[in-house]
């Protein structure tokens, strides 16, 4: 039994942050009901290659990038511009704990789905509204895009190659990270304000904004500032707090040490024979390292070129302080640690038995994440939810109108 087992979340999100944000939900036990719209669905079933193979190897139409984020809910397509499609939303919403929505602020009031109406027809609703600036201030009307808000919270401006370095300049996440951050935030402030209704007796509403949640995640970057008044800049691999706590290059390739205190520095010293480093009263303490990196980090760099990465991985990882290899996504997949943590996991699809998604991170001793089905087919569960409210009669009227979509029988 899951841990948010009884709960219902209507998610009427697309794209990331929303359904991240409901995949969580859906894990841990919750009945998720997806609103798709009719033929497109979610944005991201289009968003391919890649697409997932079938069971002979040849192309589907269900995109990688939609299937990372949907796993365990239940696809019902609705046309929620029509007044029948809104009082189908109305139905499921009576029974709803959570709703789920990241439309532009204030788009969802002309179809009566916005928190107002529904909390009128369920006091106890949590309803949770992501969007790219939040539902108030100079910005709220626009639409967010992870991509603009990494640049505009100054993630960007830490991200990279130093500028005038090779390779210098503004550079996005290779992850959208900041639609992950806000779905993981949005998921802690559902599950908060659902305990809050158990002594409250009722339902509230949460203002998730993309912008306040990247802004939040510079952590001691954004301290770093507020504490000096000097804007932190791209400094590569290497660490504004710590050194060395970056990247190497070997006689083959590069590794990365991450070295977080003074005892672990004068391991590293010893297991790479070169314990001279120890004689430098500039380099005993970290803030001094930090001070005089400038000196330290070309000697180190000039050491390890004469090894190759795996020697000198072997040789510090023996004395445990942390160090390791640079994989790609295939690389990290095969890592036995990750094979041993489950975090691939296979979760037969209806055109694929040997589908395969990303595990989840969380290991709940008594009440673990279930994986109960793969991401769905658009419509592919509209006539198994839609039937609690309606006839088999109604539902193929309501078909043939365009108001929903999927198999009904």
């Amino acid at each position: 039994m899951g841990a948010l087992q009884g709960i219902r979340v209507l998610d009427l999100s697309r794209v990331l942050a929303g359904p991240w944000c409901g995949q969580i939900l859906a894990d841990l036990g919750a009945e998720v009901i997806k609103i798709e719209r009719p033929q497109a669905g979610d944005d991201t079933r289009m968003w391919g290659p890649p697409w997932m193979p079938d069971r002979q190897g040849n192309p589907t139409r269900e995109s990688g990038y939609f299937q990372c984020a949907n796993r365990n809910k239940y696809s019902v397509a609705i046309d929620i511009s029509s007044e029948e499609g809104q009082s189908l939303i109305y139905e499921i919403a009576k029974t709803a704990d959570v709703v789920i929505e990241n439309y532009k602020a204030g788009s969802l009031v002309k179809y009566g789905l916005d928190y107002a109406a529904l909390s009128a027809i369920n006091p106890n609703l949590v309803y949770c509204s992501i969007t790219g600036f939040g539902q108030d201030g100079p910005r709220a009307e626009e639409p967010g895009y992870d991509f603009i808000i990494q640049g505009m919270s100054g993630l960007m401006s830490i991200t990279g190659e130093p500028d005038g370095a090779a390779g210098g300049g503004a550079q996005k996440v290779g992850v959208a990270v900041v639609d992950i951050q806000t779905g993981l935030y949005s998921t802690i402030a559902i599950q908060a304000a659902l305990l809050a209704r158990q002594h409250t007796g009722r339902g509230q509403y949460i203002d998730m904004s993309l912008l306040d949640v990247q802004v939040a995640a510079l952590a001691n970057q954004g301290m770093n500032y507020l504490t000096s008044g000097k804007a932190p800049v791209r400094m590569g691999n290497n660490h504004p707090n710590i050194v060395p706590y970056q990247t190497f290059k070997a006689k083959d390739k590069e590794f990365i040490i991450a070295c977080g205190n003074d005892k672990q520095f004068k391991d590293l010293c010893i297991a790479i024979g070169y314990p001279e480093l120890l004689d430098n009263p500039h380099y005993l303490r970290n803030q001094d390292r930090v001070k005089h990196r400038d000196k330290l980090i070309p000697l180190l760099s000039e050491y390890f070129l004469h090894k190759t990465a795996e020697e000198w991985v072997d040789a510090i990882h023996a004395v445990k302080v942390p160090v390791g290899v640079i994989n790609s996504v295939e690389d990290a997949l095969h890592e036995p640690q990750i094979q041993h943590r489950n975090m691939v996991v296979n979760l037969p699809h209806r055109l694929n038995s040997n589908f395969k998604v990303i595990g989840s991170p969380m290991k709940l001793s008594d009440t673990p994440v279930e994986y109960r089905h793969a991401p769905p087919q658009l419509g592919e569960h509209t006539a198994q939810i839609l039937s609690r409210f309606k006839t088999s009669d109604e539902l193929k009227a309501l078909k043939a109108q365009g108001i929903i979509d999927g198999q009904v029988a």
